[in-house]
C-alpha cells in the first residue's frame, strides 16, 4: 500500500500531537508533505521539532494564499485542519474540491451556516471527512457505550452530564483565540463538542431540540472589578502585575511558547498570553442546556471553567436501573511548560440495577493519553481504520451531529427559546 501524503493546516501547540505522530509511528501508511500556516516562524519553528525531536526531515512551507498551490505542487492525498476554529470549513471545503480527503480537528466548524457548507461539499465531492474524537476512545468512556449497548441500565431515559474545567485549562481558553466567540463558537462548541458527541455515541441517537443559557460569570474585568481586583494589565509577560497573578502565563518561561508564539508575534500580532481578567472576552464560562433526543431521551449538562478540579460527573437513568460515571484528571505538562497530556487521578463507573445489588465496572486502561484512547484515534486516523463493535471512528456526521447540539444552543442563548436541530441544517 503506498504512502497517504498528508499536508498540513496550522502548526499551533495541538498539531505537533498529530504531525509528530504522522512521523514516527505511523511514518509506513503516511507522509507528512508541507505544512501551512499564517506565520512563517511558526512553521519554521515545526520544522526544527520535526527534524531535532522526530528525527524526520524539513519540509516545505506554506501560506494561507498559497493552499491551493501547495495541494497541487505536493499532490496531496489527505489535508489535516488544525487552524483556529473559524477558519476549518475554509480549508476542508477547498480540499475537497481539490480532490483531497481530510481530517479535521474538532469542532468542525462553528456556526450553521458553514456547517451546511461542509455537508453540501461532502455530499457534491463524495470526499471523506473525519472528525478527530479521542473521547471516544478512552476506555472508560468506551465502556460507557458498552453497557448501555448490553442493556445493563434498559432504555435510557435521562443523562445528565456535568464537566469542570480547573483553573489551569479552562483559563486557559480565556487567554488564548478562543476568548473571542467569533473565533471559537464559545467552550459551547470548542470543547463541549466533545461531550455532546459522547451523548451521541453513548446512546446511538442525535439531538432534535435543545434550549440553553449562561453567561461570562468568573473570568473579565467586570467580574474582577466587582471582587475588589484593583489592578489590571493587558498580557502576562514580562509584567510586574502579573507576576502575583496565579491565573498569569510567562511565554518566554517556556522554550517552546516562546519559539512558537512570542518570537512569532511580530508577523501577525498574536498574544497567546492575555489576562483571563482583561476586558474583550465574548464567550461564557458558565453554560447550561438542556437537550431532547429523537429516541425521546434527556439531557441536562453543565460547563463550569473555573473549578478547583477537573473532569466529568455523569448519571445516566434507565428503565432498568442507573449508571454512574466520574472522572478526575490531572494535567501532566513538558518540562518546556507546555501541556502534554491528561492523567486520570479518579475514574470509576458504578451500576445501580432496579432490582439487585450494585456493583463497580472494571476495564482496561491502554497506553498513551486519554487511557489509551489517544494512540486507538490515531491509528484510526492515519492508518486503517479498525471495525469495532461500538463504531469509535468519527464520520463528518457525527462531527455535524457535535457541533449542532452546541450550536443550537448559541442560537438560544440569543432568543430564550428551544431551538430544533433540523431546522438549522439539511442533510
Amino acid at each position: 500500500m503506498s504512502k497517504k501524503r498528508i499536508v498540513l493546516v496550522g502548526c499551533g501547540i495541538r498539531a505537533k500531537f498529530f504531525y509528530s505522530a504522522m512521523v514516527t509511528e505511523f511514518e509506513s501508511t503516511v507522509e507528512l508533505a508541507a505544512i501551512c500556516d499564517i506565520n512563517q516562524t511558526r512553521m519554521d519553528f515545526t520544522n526544527r521539532v520535526l527534524v531535532e525531536e522526530c528525527g524526520y526531515h524539513a519540509v516545505p512551507t506554506y501560506k494561507p494564499h498559497e493552499f491551493e498551490e501547495m495541494i497541487r505542487r505536493e499532490k496531496a492525498d489527505i489535508v489535516f485542519v488544525a487552524s483556529i476554529d473559524r477558519t476549518h470549513h475554509t480549508y476542508i471545503i477547498k480540499a475537497m474540491e481539490l480532490g483531497c480527503d481530510v481530517i479535521s480537528e474538532k469542532p468542525m466548524t462553528t456556526d450553521a451556516e458553514k456547517c451546511q457548507a461542509i455537508l453540501d461539499t461532502v455530499n457534491r465531492t463524495e470526499r471523506k471527512l473525519t472528525v478527530a474524537f479521542n473521547y471516544r476512545y478512552a476506555p472508560q468512556f468506551t465502556k460507557v457505550r458498552e453497557l448501555i449497548l448490553d442493556d445493563a441500565v434498559g432504555q435510557v431515559t435521562s443523562v445528565h452530564f456535568e464537566w469542570l474545567l480547573d483553573i489551569k485549562h479552562g483559563a486557559d481558553y480565556f487567554r488564548r483565540w478562543h476568548r473571542d466567540k467569533r473565533n471559537s463558537g464559545g467552550l459551547l462548541v470548542h470543547k463541549s463538542t466533545h461531550h455532546f458527541d459522547l451523548v451521541n455515541f453513548w446512546l446511538g441517537t442525535k439531538p432534535k431540540r435543545v434550549v440553553a443559557t449562561g453567561g461570562l460569570m468568573f473570568y473579565g474585568r467586570e467580574n474582577a472589578e466587582q471582587r475588589g481586583v484593583q489592578q489590571f494589565y493587558q498580557r502576562s509577560t514580562g509584567n510586574e502585575i502579573a507576576k502575583d497573578d496565579p491565573f498569569a502565563i510567562d511565554l518566554a518561561e517556556s522554550d517552546t511558547l516562546k519559539a512558537m508564539y512570542l518570537d512569532a508575534e511580530k508577523e501577525d500580532g498574536y498574544q497567546r498570553d492575555q489576562s483571563v481578567f482583561g476586558d474583550g472576552i465574548s464567550i461564557e464560562d458558565t453554560l447550561g442546556v438542556m437537550v431532547e433526543y429523537e429516541n425521546k431521551a434527556i439531557l441536562t449538562y453543565s460547563l463550569n471553567a473555573y473549578t478547583p478540579w477537573e473532569g466529568l460527573v455523569v448519571s445516566i437513568n434507565g428503565t432498568k436501573g442507573r449508571m454512574e460515571v466520574k472522572l478526575i484528571v490531572k494535567h501532566l505538562n513538558n518540562p518546556d511548560g507546555t501541556h502534554a497530556q491528561e492523567l486520570s487521578m479518579e475514574e470509576s463507573i458504578h451500576v445501580f440495577p432496579m432490582f439487585g445489588e450494585s456493583y463497580e465496572v472494571t476495564y482496561e486502561q491502554g497506553e498513551g493519553g486519554h487511557g489509551g484512547g489517544d494512540p486507538a484515534l490515531l491509528r484510526d486516523i492515519f492508518d486503517e481504520p479498525v471495525r469495532d463493535r461500538f463504531n469509535r471512528a468519527a464520520t463528518h456526521v457525527d462531527g455535524a451531529m457535535s457541533i449542532l447540539t452546541g450550536i443550537a444552543g448559541n442560537v438560544s442563548m440569543q432568543t430564550g427559546q428551544w431551538v430544533s436541530v433540523d431546522k438549522l441544517v439539511k442533510f
